[in-house]
């Protein structure tokens, strides 16, 4: 189908080539009058545009829908289909990664947690700093609010290290009734194992082999490795530790998240208090 921008200068060039009239070029070239004779009323779009290149810089991995709460953030409104047509034209699609096929399991469900401290969930990332040496970092999950209250970043993190990162958090922020963890040997240790018992926190083991029953955490740790650390060159452990902790407190008071109403985890928190 030929669009009518093109039909507008096939029209252009008979009247301008063969000196017909309007009337009858239009004939010709079988397009309306008055689509010809139509002028774009859009507003200029420089500004808006140019404002979402550079969000999309500063956030390389958000797509349309996400720069669009950004925009009505700043005071801009602006509606998300006109967001998404200029998200395209400006050619800042996100790549998609591939996904591995795995398959399919059967999904142990858990109550839904109804309050902020109610469940955490906690799992293990792996970098490396630039001269090739690993790093781990342990990320914990609010479960509730999707909060993150904490990402240890070290070399080594041992069951003992762990219940030191809880100990903090349990100062902070007080400890939940229970934590969702896989069957790794730093969750399956002696030092959380009795530390939970003298808490009064219920460690909830997933089956092996089953990490879609942990989904808050492997949720958060998709979009971590996809932000964070897919996007930074640690240059050294404190590097690690300076730019995951960034990033932790932007997820936290910035990102807006999906399932909160595009709200941030702090928002969310703070409105159901």
């Amino acid at each position: 189908m030929v669009r009518p921008a093109v039909r507008r200068r096939a029209v252009e060039a008979a009247r301008t080539e063969y000196g017909l009239t309007e009337r009858r070029a239009c004939a010709l070239i079988r397009i309306d009058r008055s689509s010809f004779r139509y002028r774009s009323r859009r507003p200029d779009e420089s500004e808006l545009r140019e404002r979402l290149r550079a969000l999309a810089v500063q956030r390389p991995r958000f797509g349309a829908r996400r720069l669009c709460v950004l925009l009505r953030r700043e005071g801009t409104v602006v509606n998300h289909k006109r967001v998404e047509r200029l998200y395209r034209l400006e050619g800042l699609t996100v790549r998609r990664r591939k996904r591995k096929r795995v398959a399919g399991v059967l999904r142990q469900t858990r109550p839904q947690a109804e309050r902020v401290n109610q469940r955490w969930s906690m799992d293990f990332t792996h970098d490396a700093t630039a001269d090739g040496r690993a790093f781990r970092t342990l990320n914990i999950v609010d479960d509730f609010s999707r909060e993150c209250p904490a990402i240890a970043v070290a070399r080594s993190i041992s069951g003992a290290r762990v219940v030191d990162v809880l100990e903090r958090l349990a100062d902070q922020r007080g400890l939940p009734q229970g934590i969702v963890v896989d069957n790794g040997p730093e969750f399956a240790s002696r030092a959380l194992d009795a530390w939970a018992y003298r808490r009064g926190v219920q460690l909830l083991f997933i089956e092996p082999g089953k990490p879609v029953q942990n989904a808050f955490v492997e949720s958060f740790n998709g979009s971590f490795r996809d932000e964070c650390l897919n996007q930074h060159w640690f240059e050294t452990l404190d590097d690690a530790v300076r730019l995951i902790e960034t990033w932790r407190l932007d997820y936290n008071r910035t990102r807006p998240h999906s399932s909160l109403g595009d709200l941030t985890p702090e928002e969310f928190a703070r409105q159901v208090a």
